[in-house]
């Protein structure tokens, strides 16, 4: 299945939020902060599709991600995927089609935040050819929250 752009008349919020709480719900008690998915909302989510790219895997919804254009990059954020479709390249299929938005677009690079703890995520994506380019704390710690990982890509179509 390849993920496609929401379509413009997307209504499916709820579901949405759903897929993202579930996606992100192995991660209670393992990260500290709590994940920022816990403040999302049907109305933060379409107001979040209005200023960033919302790519679905349906029917039915198994999977999402925004991708929010920044200077030099584009940001991967909210990648979801439900739990019975995880394990059969749907996550890949996400990067692949934020990597031909990000040249599209003329951006140089893929960019994400993974937390500290997750380390299954940061070899994930770094077999994807993402290598980690910084740490961050979120305000209040003193310690390391999250990395950023991104990944450079040729122009010509292949990383």
């Amino acid at each position: 299945m390849r993920p496609t752009l929401a379509p413009a008349d997307f209504t499916d919020w709820n579901d949405l939020l759903g897929l993202i709480h579930a996606s992100f719900a192995y991660m209670d008690g393992r990260i500290d902060p709590p994940s920022s998915a816990h403040a999302l909302t049907p109305k933060t989510l379409r107001q979040r599709s209005k200023t960033e790219h919302l790519y679905l895997a349906t029917p039915p919804l198994i999977g999402c991600a925004f991708f929010a254009e920044q200077p030099g990059a584009l940001y991967i954020g909210k990648l979801a995927i439900a739990s019975g479709a995880q394990g059969k390249g749907l996550g890949r299929a996400f990067i692949e089609q934020a990597e031909i938005l990000a040249r599209g677009l003329g951006l140089p690079r893929l960019r994400l935040e993974t937390r500290i703890e997750l380390v299954g995520n940061h070899a994930a994506f770094a077999a994807l050819g993402f290598v980690r380019t910084a740490e961050r704390s979120h305000p209040g710690y003193d310690r390391i929250t999250s990395i950023v990982m991104e990944k450079p890509l040729s122009q010509s179509g292949s990383a």
